[in-house]
């Protein structure tokens, strides 16, 4: 078949179709924007340190004015320069980025590290390298994302210092340090002479953010029962108080916190209460229900936010003589001991308003705010781990004289550094950072029951 005879192309579907919109860098009405990840922009002063004597500076790059500790982020480099007083006197540059965990047993003695990261770049070398060494000499080192401790592989995990008292007590370190060296000897001599270092540890915090947006809140109930949190947006938490009086029923309890249980650090944490049964029983739990003013001394019904730091000692035997290295899993007891050992605090505690009332139900909403000195979220990492709970309690002032047995809702929750953004401006995060995280196992747990131990769902 000849060219001549083949049919004109015609893009008559194309013809019809409608004309391309028009871009615009900002989304039009009937328009949604995604996502939008803009690069945030680095501070531009160095953070320097010099050695004693002078002739040895490490500069490094992109910190905040008047930072006290270089800090980085997740996947961040360690750059900088190396400045040498006295280059034609150096035989090697070198530069190193390590980081450690260390675990110790105070009444018994018992230690283990493990090593964050390692990381050593030679600048110049005498023997490998034909120039002359530069006066200045620049470097750039990877953070590694994760740690292997030979079992499992974790999350890189921030800078954090714990003490956890008792009998045995336990100290937990995690310290990150970069280190610039100039060696002067021969390099097969292992005394170098006239060697200099300069070394300035620095503070890992990596960066994350929820995955959602809180759900919205109501300001006040306008009609009946508060049917909207019966919605995906949130998560209801049932537990029974049982009465402790004849003629009284069982009060259910509705514990509702957002689905994801992601919280920001600097956002405040909502949720609500709900405590149903028949109008004779909430009358008598009244009394000892939340309360919409802060009043002195402790309140019987309260939501707090509480963080536990949590060693597990298998990962810390003791050394010495007589010392037994068994390994044994996690809560069993050994010689009388357990193998998790845990400390508790409260960073944040709830305030509560009332939102309405019927026949047989109440409810309550309030907000948590966390603690302004909490600056990081929770991780775990080779035998030490930090985990964060909401916890509802009833706890009578005393128990004897009061009509309802005490109550403990725990529910597991992560929290952020960042808070979330539609768009993600100013800010960078890995993909990991949208997903929702897996918390903790879903099983219930004994209401009068302490602060449980993590578990991988």
């Amino acid at each position: 078949m000849s060219a001549s005879s083949l049919p004109a192309y015609r893009p008559s579907s194309f013809a019809r179709s409608p004309a391309s919109p028009v871009y615009t860098p900002e989304p039009q009405a009937y328009e949604q924007r995604l996502a939008l990840n803009r690069v945030r922009e680095r501070p531009s002063t160095e953070f320097v340190k010099q050695s004693k004597t002078g002739g040895l500076s490490l500069r490094l790059s992109e910190q905040e004015d008047n930072a006290t500790l270089p800090a980085y982020g997740c996947g961040d480099s360690v750059e900088g320069t190396v400045d040498l007083a006295k280059p034609e006197s150096a035989n090697c540059v070198e530069v190193r980025v390590e980081g450690s965990l260390r675990l110790k047993e105070i009444a018994e003695g018992g230690t283990t590290s493990h090593k964050l990261c390692l990381s050593v770049v030679t600048l110049w070398n005498r023997e490998t390298d034909r120039r002359p060494c530069p006066a200045s000499l620049p470097f750039s080192l990877t953070l590694p994302t994760t740690f292997s401790d030979g079992k499992e592989t974790y999350p890189l995990p921030p800078t954090h210092q714990a003490r956890l008292p008792g009998v045995p007590g336990f100290d937990a370190t995690i310290e990150y340090i970069v280190c610039a060296a100039v060696h002067k000897g021969k390099s097969s001599s292992l005394l170098r002479i006239g060697s200099s270092t300069v070394c300035t540890p620095f503070v890992y915090y990596p960066r994350s953010r929820p995955a959602v947006p809180l759900p919205r809140a109501a300001r006040q109930l306008s009609g009946g029962y508060p049917t909207f949190l019966d919605s995906p947006e949130w998560r209801c938490y049932r537990s029974i108080m049982a009465p402790k009086v004849a003629g009284l029923n069982d009060i259910l309890t509705k514990f509702y916190v957002p689905a994801a249980r992601v919280f920001s650090l600097s956002e405040p944490i909502p949720f609500y209460v709900v405590f149903a049964s028949s109008a004779i029983s909430l009358a008598a739990f009244l009394p000892l229900g939340p309360t919409t003013t802060r009043l002195s001394g402790r309140q019987p019904t309260r939501v707090q936010l509480l963080r536990q730091t949590n060693v597990d000692v298998r990962y810390v035997m003791p050394v010495g003589p007589g010392a037994v290295a068994e390994h044994y899993s996690r809560n069993e007891v050994v010689f009388g001991t357990k193998t998790d050992i845990w400390q508790t605090v409260e960073i944040g505690e709830g305030a509560f308003r009332h939102m309405g009332d019927g026949a047989d139900w109440i409810c309550f909403a309030g907000e948590l705010r966390v603690n302004s000195q909490i600056k990081l979220g929770g991780f775990k990492a080779g035998g030490l781990s930090l985990k964060d709970y909401l916890v509802l309690s009833m706890t009578p002032p005393d128990p004897s004289k009061t009509p309802y047995s005490e109550l403990r809702q725990v529910v597991p929750v992560r929290l952020t550094t960042d808070s979330w953004s539609s768009d993600g401006a100013g800010q960078t995060f890995s993909a990991s950072d949208y997903s929702i995280p897996i918390l903790a196992s879903e099983s219930r747990h004994p209401v009068n029951a302490p602060v449980p131990g993590y578990r991988p769902a």
